[in-house]
C-alpha cells in the first residue's frame, strides 16, 4: 500500500493545528488568512501501490445533462490515532467543479477549481508547499461520482456496490482480487464506504482506507 497520498493528508491535519493555534490572535489570523498560493496541480493521484485514479469529468444525469449539485459538510479526517476537522463546500456547475475547505473557526484554507481537464489549487500559505488538496477531490470523487465513471478512471482497481449494513457500500479491489470477489474467497479492499441514506448527497458518509490507517467522515450540514 502506497502511503505518498495518505501522508499528504497527515501534513494537512498538522497543519490544522497550526491555524487553530492561531487563531487567538485574530489580527494576525486575518493576516495570515489573506496570503495564498496558487498551484496547477496533476489530476491523477496514487491510492496504492500501482493502482491509480484520475479525476472524471463533471457527469451527466439521466437526462443527459451536466450535474448541478452544492453541498457543505463537515469533514473529519483521522490518521492513527490523530483527528482533525474542516468545513467543505463543494458546487458543481455544468463545466466546472469548486471545493473549498476552511478551518473550523472559518479561516479559508483552499480552493480548488476543475474544469474537466486542468486542476487548479489556490491555498493558504499556512499549508505549505507540499500540501495537495486534489487527494481530497480523487476520495469525494470515489464517494459522489457514478460507479461506471469511477471504474472507467481507475488503473489497477475496481469499484463495486452492494447492500450492507448501512444503507449501501461501496469498495474498491485490486484488479487481481476482482475474479474472486463473488466466490465466496475473502479479499481485503483498498478503499471501504458506507452510506448511511440511499442519496449519498444526503448521507452521513465513511470512508476507510485500512492499510493506511485512514478514514475519512462527511457529515450534510
Amino acid at each position: 500500500m502506497s502511503m505518498i497520498s495518505f501522508s499528504l493528508l497527515i501534513r494537512l491535519k498538522r497543519k490544522l493545528n497550526n491555524v487553530i493555534a492561531l487563531s487567538a490572535i485574530s489580527s494576525l489570523v486575518l493576516i495570515l488568512s489573506a496570503c495564498s498560493q496558487t498551484f496547477q496541480r496533476q489530476t491523477c493521484v496514487a491510492l496504492a501501490k500501482e493502482v491509480n485514479y484520475c479525476l472524471a469529468p463533471i457527469p451527466l444525469d439521466e437526462t443527459n445533462q451536466s450535474w448541478i449539485r452544492s453541498a457543505t459538510q463537515k469533514a473529519g479526517i483521522r490518521v492513527d490515532s490523530s483527528q482533525h476537522e474542516l468545513m467543505t463546500q463543494v458546487e458543481i456547475g455544468a463545466n466546472k467543479l469548486t471545493l473549498v475547505g476552511l478551518a473550523p473557526l472559518g479561516q479559508a484554507l483552499f480552493t480548488l477549481t476543475y474544469d474537466g481537464s486542468t486542476l487548479t489549487s489556490e491555498q493558504s500559505a499556512l499549508l505549505g508547499n507540499e500540501f495537495k488538496a486534489e487527494y481530497l477531490l480523487a476520495l469525494i470523487q470515489l464517494i459522489y461520482w457514478p460507479e461506471e465513471t469511477v471504474n472507467a478512471h481507475l488503473q489497477g482497481a475496481k469499484l463495486s456496490s452492494s447492500d450492507c449494513g448501512a444503507s449501501k457500500c461501496r469498495k474498491i479491489y485490486a484488479i487481481e482480487q476482482t475474479s474472486n470477489i463473488n466466490t465466496g474467497t475473502q479479499n481485503e479492499s483498498i478503499v471501504n464506504i458506507a452510506y448511511s441514506h440511499d442519496n449519498p448527497w444526503q448521507a452521513e458518509i465513511e470512508l476507510k482506507i485500512p492499510q493506511a490507517k485512514f478514514e475519512l467522515t462527511l457529515t450534510p450540514i
